[in-house]
């Protein structure tokens, strides 16, 4: 049994919902393709696709083949052009993994220039706050800040920013801008709960926790933005998340005497795989248009 011609049969299978269409893309007989798989199933141990009404679709164990076998028929086609010194063509798909607010701001806007040097090559971009699994969701390259907590990734740092103390005008206006970070106990916070409610701040040789109070505890940026944006309250928070409103004086920093810890901005790359060409071009690009 040829193993990758098995898993590209089985990957257009699934991607065309039947062994007919497989065949037809394949350019081979429909007995040839159901042949294929069925090796697959029995040299795997596993049964990968199931018959319904809706035609064929792939069991938990053919789901999870699925995205292995797609990247390994990518991680193939490129060590091919390698070796054909076609590297240089990036060519399939990249998939990018990056928070919500951050992609939003920062991420989106450089990507026609990153598509206009390689038009070959598609982009797929999952939006997510948490940090997800990247192996089981087939991540090329994700953008991730904060302290790497896992050292077995491969991890490469973009660049790092302040956090701030800062809200709207009008909410100053209302509450009066604190003068300490002990004075932060008397106003409403935003939460962001990655962050949590013990703010940390330092000042030359002093260090100083606050807890703060807060009616409002939100599990995504694009909420503590929102919040904010409402009046609602002041919040911490990267430069990043509130860049444009910084520029703009909708929202403004206070307490800038004090520091919080900064934050780190990373590219991380899948545990136990070989960066791929069109991750490294990702990520050269990005650091290079982010920090510029």
């Amino acid at each position: 049994m040829d193993r990758l011609a098995s898993m590209e049969t089985f990957v257009r299978v699934v991607e065309t919902g039947s062994f007919s269409g497989a065949a037809r893309q394949l350019r081979v007989g429909q007995p040839a393709v159901s042949k294929s798989v069925a090796q697959l199933e029995e040299y795997l141990g596993v049964k990968l696709l199931t018959r319904s009404t809706r035609g064929l679709t792939p069991t938990e164990a053919g789901l999870g083949y699925l995205e292995r076998a797609k990247r390994a028929l990518e991680e193939a086609a490129e060590a091919e052009r390698a070796a054909r010194g076609a590297s240089a063509g990036l060519k399939g798909r990249l998939r990018i993994c990056a928070a919500v607010t951050f992609a939003r701001i920062h991420l989106i806007p450089l990507l026609p220039k990153f598509l206009a040097q390689h038009p070959e090559l598609d982009l797929e971009v999952v939006l997510d706050d948490r940090q997800i699994d990247l192996i089981q969701e087939g991540i090329d390259v994700a953008l991730r800040m904060g302290k790497m907590m896992d050292s077995a990734l491969t991890a490469r740092r973009i660049a790092r920013c302040k956090r701030l103390v800062l809200g709207t005008p009008a909410y100053f206006d209302r509450a009066g801008p604190p003068k300490t970070p002990s004075e932060l106990s008397k106003h409403q916070a935003v939460v962001y709960l990655q962050e949590g409610s013990i703010w940390s701040f330092r000042r030359e040789s002093s260090e100083l926790a606050v807890t703060v109070q807060s009616r409002l505890r939100v599990t995504a940026a694009e909420g503590v933005r929102s919040a904010v944006l409402a009046d609602v309250g002041l919040t911490i928070a990267s430069e990043w998340m509130f860049s444009p409103e910084l520029r703009s004086g909708a929202v403004r920093a206070v307490l800038s005497e004090w520091s919080l810890p900064a934050l780190d901005l990373w590219a991380v790359l899948p545990t136990g795989r070989a960066a791929t060409a069109k991750a490294r071009a990702f990520v050269d690009f990005f650091e290079r248009a982010f920090n510029a």
